[in-house]
């Protein structure tokens, strides 16, 4: 991209015009460059333009040395919606974003994905389950896709890179803006196995409103979403409506009635989302893979009668040691040591509170 057109399109992304009024603006000047030397008369001429959005641009500033520096450390590519490289199910879209900030590489494999959300907050039993079915899904080639956010999003997107597969995250922030600050290093691996996405300029905060704007592109970007572990007043539920709105199958995963922790799972199970209790239930429903990919053989450490009783006593609900110990009889101090082997196995994972989960 030539750099007058680049410089436009920057001054343009940091003015953050709504998508609509932005798209209609690069649609009515043949060059970007044009918008900032064009009249108040010629401005207000743009289909939707009013006097405000005319004196934004009218006194806008050219980009700081800051802004400049940003982008310059940045490492990403700046899309228009008319570029090759550009998601052909955002346009389908009707607020799609004029202008797309991208690290890593998008493909065409990525038409075939699916989005998987849920709470920040989840239980063992969330974000275990959604990275299993993150990984599962992988393995039949298709794209995860979810917000970067902190639990479910960030199991999501792990369990997708775990399984060798590709992964999308779209940020509520600048591109370059980490958060949770914790996930830069999963943003740069997820850069370099799939792709970063923002539609907001290098440097923007991550406003608490950029996140359910941010979510009508994680359900266009898919095929279909899925949440997990969703309270009644998750933001992941606003995911789900787009996808609806878009036309998108809803699915959801069942969980804990009396914690309310997916509450907002069972609403929409209630709503006619079909309800997940295995890979298969997501495949099918999508219709695009008829018979599972074949699995990897794993080889199952051989292990002593004790620890497969101890196994055989884990699940995906973390358990105290001292509630193992008395279920099975065992001394505490012999269970910690065959739960340490189990772990060294990663057949066993200890948690908080010094519970206990079985790996799935």
């Amino acid at each position: 991209m030539e750099e007058a057109r680049l410089h436009a399109l920057l001054r343009l992304a940091y003015l953050e015009l709504p998508p609509r009024r932005l798209l209609s603006l690069l649609q009515h000047f043949e060059n970007p460059e044009d918008i900032f030397r064009a009249s108040r008369q010629d401005l207000l001429r743009v289909d939707g333009m009013n006097e405000a959005t005319a004196a934004r641009i009218l006194n806008a500033s050219d980009l700081t040395s800051h802004q400049r520096q940003r982008w310059q450390n940045a490492s990403a590519r700046l899309l228009t919606w008319l570029d090759d490289g550009y998601p052909p199910a955002l346009r389908e879209i009707e607020d799609f974003p004029p202008l797309l900030f991208v690290r890593g590489s998008l493909q065409e494999r990525d038409r075939f994905a699916v989005a998987i959300v849920g709470t920040r907050r989840p239980t063992q039993y969330g974000r275990t389950t959604a990275e299993r079915l993150a990984r599962e899904l992988s393995r039949y080639g298709l794209t995860i896709v979810s917000g970067g956010a902190r639990g479910i999003d960030t199991a999501a997107h792990t369990g997708a890179l775990r399984a060798g597969g590709r992964t999308i995250a779209v940020l509520g922030s600048g591109i370059d803006v980490a958060y949770p600050a914790e996930s830069a290093a999963l943003f740069n691996r997820i850069a370099t196995q799939g792709a970063v996405l923002s539609e907001y300029a290098p440097g923007t905060a991550p406003d608490a409103w950029r996140f359910p704007a941010r979510n009508r592109l994680v359900s266009a970007l898919s095929l279909g979403v899925l949440v997990v572990e969703a309270p009644n007043d998750s933001g992941a539920l606003i995911t789900a409506t787009h996808a609806l709105e878009q036309g998108k199958p809803v699915f959801a995963v069942p969980g804990n009635i009396d914690t309310g922790h997916s509450a907002g799972c069972h609403r929409l199970i209630k709503d006619g989302a079909t309800l997940v209790d295995s890979v298969e239930d997501i495949v099918r429903g999508l219709g695009i893979a008829p018979e599972p990919p074949p699995e990897r053989a794993v080889e199952m450490p051989a292990l002593t009668p004790t620890q497969q009783q101890i196994l055989r006593a884990l699940s995906l609900t973390p358990t105290h040691v001292d509630v193992l110990a008395d279920e099975l009889k065992l001394p505490v101090a012999q269970l910690n040591a065959e739960l340490l082997i189990l772990e060294m196995h990663n057949l066993a994972r200890r948690q908080p509170g010094n519970t206990y989960v079985r790996v799935p």
